[in-house]
């Protein structure tokens, strides 16, 4: 299994970044994917999850309305698009799999909110 994050970077306040995910090793389409993040000195958190089919999406209180979670099949690959990024949302992105032998993550993605 392996989970390889892109997109992250240094962004302003008010900007937005697409983070993708590109799954391998297993059968993507029939798993739910998620998104953690962890901030420096902070625990890792839930940020969004979507559904195997893509049908139900659901988010941390803290994004609802500005982050959405999307997955393409066809391309093993899922995506969290964030809006209106803000200070806090610095932190570590992380791709998870949640599978039948346990949890997998990938290696992370840096992204800094910041003017």
């Amino acid at each position: 299994v392996q989970l390889v994050e892109s997109g992250g970077g240094l962004v302003q306040p008010g900007g937005s970044l697409r983070l993708s995910c590109v799954a391998s090793g297993f059968t993507f389409s029939r798993y739910g994917m998620s998104w953690y993040r962890q901030a420096p000195g902070k625990e890792r958190e839930s940020v969004a999850h979507i559904t195997p089919a893509g049908g139900r999406t659901n988010y941390a209180d803290s994004v609802k309305g500005r982050f959405t979670i999307s997955r393409d099949n066809a391309k093993n690959t899922v995506y969290l698009q964030m809006n209106s990024l803000k200070p806090e949302d610095t932190a570590v992105y992380y791709c998870n799999a949640r599978l039948v032998a346990g949890d997998y993550w990938g290696q992370g993605t840096q992204v800094t909110v910041s003017s």
